[in-house]
């Protein structure tokens, strides 16, 4: 087999677009050279690709609708069981479908991916199962993960399990939704802007964001690099120590890490908080958009630290007001190139790239007007940057982000944690099909203060249940210094321990 060689009109087509201009006699003395490096290509299409082996059965299982998907949560069921022993023997535990799980359909919220069937495990699957786990399916999530709220995914709304009609939170949305109604106890989350928080805060759950590298990303859909992070939604904090222990730590194949440094999460859980120094940011609170009810509920419950040992005060991070504005290019201009442009992996990195799922995701351009609403505007908004601004706010942000690090890390050094509302607001209505676009758009990022910065920055970051306000879950952020989540998981496990969350 042999890689198709261009014709003459691809030929002129390359040189308009990249701004040349030949003749036609210039072109065929320019292709009769090109063959000896296509004769490479030739070589490369015909050896195997390089891809992990797939190491447990399953099938492809099935697509629950009606009564067994009140939620609209599940995109598919299945099982797949796991080593006959280890640390999450017993568990079941459900993927964003993002994440790729050999055999077992994926559309990553999108009607454009729908059909797709990935042909790897992500490290994190392999990891799951070789630890005893099973796993019983895909949770549906938001278009290409492009949306703070739950109403863009292309099957329909997945709803609040405290209130139907309302946000489950995104782009996590399948995930938060059925570990906050119960259904199971685990789940796997993605977070670029808050997209494993912001659902963890709605449905009632704990969602922990890890330091940027911690889990390795292999096999998982991307947005962008530099803000991309994959960790546990679960019902206890317990339980997503548990998740992270197994699936933290480097697997030589993700770009995103660096040296990361792994803990017994589990051990951290009961230490409590005596001694620590806790620092309620004065920024996290009182944002434009943000309800007193949310306000007061995470107030309290920073201040019940006191009581349990730590030391408590209210602190100033100006800083943290920049976050969202150094995150916004990073994220838009840097989905646009890599994830849309790019099909999902671009140039210019190491590691496992997923071929089947480029291919099958750069059919998107057949079908663009398909496209959600809130991927629709993010690109617009991207890609007139990088044709007019040649990419340089991006590359701005990106420095900038190194300035707000420091200045995060700097906090950290006075304090051992950072606390504020994940969430301003309680989960909203989900807006009805006939709404304005200026209200769909606004549910898809509106909410996004706290926990953007935190991506852009790449420090650890986990929503913990603190209260029912108008019987709605709100969610009490708690940031730590670098690979320093067991500090967060014994403040997180010391308020659990305090009682019902639902009572406070």
């Amino acid at each position: 087999m042999t890689v198709r060689r261009p014709t003459m009109e691809q030929m002129r087509d390359l040189v308009r677009g990249l701004h040349m201009s030949m003749s036609d006699r210039e072109l065929v003395d320019y292709l009769a050279v090109m063959e000896d490096t296509f004769k490479a290509y030739d070589v490369v299409d015909q050896l195997p690709d390089h891809l992990p082996k797939v190491k447990y059965p399953r099938t492809p299982g099935y697509r629950p609708s009606g009564a067994e998907n009140p939620l609209n949560a599940w995109y598919y069921k299945t099982e797949v069981r796991g080593a006959a022993a280890g640390p999450l023997e017993g568990k079941q535990i459900v993927l964003k479908d993002n994440v790729c799980l050999a055999g077992v359909p994926m559309m990553n919220g999108a009607s454009t991916l729908e059909g797709y069937t990935p042909d790897i495990d992500a490290t994190v699957v392999t990891r799951i199962l070789d630890a005893g786990g099973t796993i019983v399916g895909k949770a549906h999530c938001e278009y290409f993960c492009l949306s703070a709220g739950s109403h863009t995914n292309a099957t329909g709304p997945v709803h609040n399990p405290y209130r139907l009609g309302y946000m489950a939170g995104g782009s996590s949305s399948g995930s938060g939704a059925l570990v906050g109604a119960g259904e199971v106890g685990m789940a796997i989350g993605g977070d670029q802007g808050g997209s494993i928080r912001i659902p963890a805060s709605y449905c009632g759950c704990y969602g922990m964001k890890p330091t940027h590298g911690l889990v390795p990303y292999t096999g998982i859909m991307p947005i962008e690099p530099t803000i991309d992070h994959a960790g546990p939604i679960t019902g206890t904090v317990r339980d997503n120590a548990l998740l992270l222990e197994v699936i933290a730590g480097a697997d030589g194949l993700d770009p995103r890490q660096y040296a990361p440094r792994v803990d017994r999460y589990t051990q951290a859980v009961g230490q409590g908080v005596s001694g620590l120094r806790i620092g309620i940011v004065r920024e996290g609170f009182g944002h434009a958009n943000s309800e007193a009810d949310v306000d007061e509920a995470v107030h309290g419950a920073a201040e019940k630290f006191r009581a349990l040992g730590a030391h408590v005060e209210e602190m100033s991070l100006p800083a943290h007001l920049q976050g969202p504005a150094i995150w916004t290019p990073i994220a838009l201009e840097g989905l646009t190139d890599i994830m849309m442009h790019g099909n999902g992996f671009a140039t210019g990195w190491e590691g496992l790239y997923t071929t089947s799922l480029l291919d099958y995701h750069a059919n998107w351009r057949s079908r663009a007007d398909e496209l959600s609403k809130s991927l629709k505007i993010s690109m617009f908004v991207g890609e007139y940057m990088l044709k007019h601004y040649r990419g340089h706010y991006y590359a701005k942000a990106q420095n900038l982000s190194r300035r707000l690090r420091a200045d995060y890390d700097a906090a950290l050094e006075r304090y051992d944690l950072l606390v504020m509302p994940t969430m301003p607001i309680k989960a909203q209505p989900i807006p009805a099909p006939d709404d304005p676009l200026a209200l769909y758009i606004q549910r898809a990022f509106e909410a996004i203060a706290n926990t953007a910065p935190f991506d852009a920055s790449g420090h650890p970051a986990m929503s913990v249940p603190c209260g029912l306000r108008q019987g709605l879950p709100v969610g009490m952020m708690i940031v730590g210094r670098f690979y320093e989540e067991s500090t967060i998981y014994r403040a997180a496990g010391a308020f659990e321990a305090l009682g019902d969350w639902r009572a406070m």
